[in-house]
């Protein structure tokens, strides 16, 4: 192993080659010539002693060594893009950066309005967010805010429940109209249903409490649920949907509300170290405010059997 310790420049290239799999790819990533790309790997495996990648028809293969780097060059990258985001805040009132991580429905249907709110009252407020129904890990400072459908339990997370969202069963009216309204869970069955294609830990436990609602049921799957959220407004067929959205669209209809209903509670955390800083907070406040305010605005109307 050199003595020349590893510049941050040649890490970003090693997560480049490792997630495009080619030199002149990180390079159009990063805005570098291929060249470079390739002086950087060539340092970086000199600074560390290992061999990184190895070329192969496709592109360059990472080592086993390049696979274990992997989490600390992400890690590392988390906390420069962190960094950056503390820098940004700072100076008189509030400004900056904040990473915001949430489910592609709640960032795509129900934040961008409270953002939007949120912009017009402080200008100087720039706003990341990350589609994902990962669990983005606040304690890496892969985010600052998180919006989760389940309590965080790190000690380090500073945490606030916002309601619990209910989901049912809704179709677009137009399909209802052609296809009738299912009086009960046993008519489904005749029915076109829309749901999931993997089978998760979240969807087991709500398959605990919902009965005859499987996945050899489904005449449409999707794991994403902005695409089940697509197909519902349609005319696809049936599928769940979040209530409060659904009461946006008068033309969703929700059904046998009685037997298909679950809550996913819903909380806004970030880390606790957080907590001083004016941009972080403000932003945690408003989306709180927003989520809860969604969350309580109305129920979507069930038609009449």
């Amino acid at each position: 192993m050199s003595e020349t310790e590893p510049n941050w420049e040649w890490y970003r290239s090693f997560l480049q080659v490792l997630e495009t799999g080619s030199l002149s790819a990180a390079g159009r990533a990063l805005g570098l010539t291929q060249p470079t790309v390739g002086r950087h790997i060539e340092s970086l495996e000199a600074a560390l002693g290992l061999k990184l990648f190895t070329r192969s028809f496709d592109g360059f293969s990472p080592t086993d060594a390049a696979n274990e780097l992997r989490p600390y060059a992400v890690g590392l990258a988390a906390t420069t893009a962190a960094l950056r985001r503390v820098a940004s805040g700072h100076g008189t009132g509030v400004r900056g950066t904040v990473r915001v991580t949430a489910s592609e429905v709640i960032g795509v249907e129900v934040l961008p309005p409270i953002l939007a709110a949120l912009r017009n009252e402080q200008p100087e407020l720039s706003i990341e967010l990350v589609l994902s129904n990962k669990v983005e890990d606040l304690l890496l400072r892969e985010a600052d805010i998180a919006v989760r459908m389940f309590r965080p339990v790190q000690e380090a997370l500073v945490a606030q429940r916002v309601g619990a969202i209910e989901v049912g069963l809704h179709a677009h009216e137009r399909y209802l109209a052609q296809q009738g309204v299912p009086k009960s869970m046993s008519e489904l069955s005749r029915h076109t249903i829309i749901g999931f294609d993997k089978e998760t830990a979240f969807i087991r436990s709500v398959q605990g409490k919902v009965k005859d609602f499987s996945r050899s049921r489904f005449a449409f799957r999707a794991d994403s649920d902005l695409a089940q959220l697509g197909a519902i407004r349609a005319g696809f067929g049936v599928g769940a949907c979040q209530a409060p959205l659904a009461a946006k669209d008068p033309r969703l209809v929700r059904i046998l509300a009685s037997e298909f209903s679950f809550t996913m509670d819903t909380w806004v955390a970030m880390h606790e170290d957080l907590r001083g800083s004016a941009r972080c907070a403000v932003t945690f406040a408003a989306l709180a405010s927003g989520l809860k305010a969604y969350i309580e605005g109305g129920v979507s109307q069930e038609t009449e059997s």
